[in-house]
């Protein structure tokens, strides 16, 4: 019956500026009325909520304020300078810093690159590629060039 991810939903404390930032992500506006904005990630497929509050800056918690955009394999190697030429900052993750990124995650027994920023509020946002889906061997998180280098473990 589940055929994929339909929606999500963030909370930001300034919905125009929001609006502007998701732009800047490509991603079409298909919905604004008061305090909500959606945007198409996919569009009929998939899309994302930002609704305007005053509770926007929760304690963060990837449970609620984190969303991870698949991107494809191909676009890994680009993906750092597209982040820059669009003034995103890339942020540290799991002790991984911007300049080591894109990371690999060792999700057993899968393998996804993974690079992380954070909006306007604070949410965090992940575009995260598959790499492989059966790994067999355990393997340390590491830089996607490492994963490279060990040829995809």
């Amino acid at each position: 019956m589940i055929k994929g991810l339909y929606e999500a939903h963030l909370p930001v404390s300034n919905l125009q500026k929001s609006i502007t930032f998701y732009k800047k992500l490509g991603l079409e506006l298909a919905y604004v009325k008061n305090q909500l904005a959606f945007f198409w990630i996919v569009k009929g497929e998939s899309w994302i909520g930002l609704w305007e509050s005053k509770e926007a800056k929760l304690d963060y918690h990837p449970s609620i304020r984190h969303i991870a955009f698949r991107i494809d394999e191909e676009d890994l190697a680009r993906v750092k300078e597209w982040l820059q030429s669009i003034d995103i900052e890339i942020k540290t993750a799991f002790g991984f810093t911007p300049a080591q990124q894109p990371l690999v995650l060792p999700n057993n027994p899968h393998a996804h690159a993974a690079i992380y920023f954070a909006d306007p509020d604070g949410n965090s946002i992940e575009l995260i590629a598959p790499l492989r889906l059966d790994v067999e061997e355990d393997f340390p998180m590491m830089s996607l060039n490492d994963w490279y280098n060990n040829e995809g473990i």
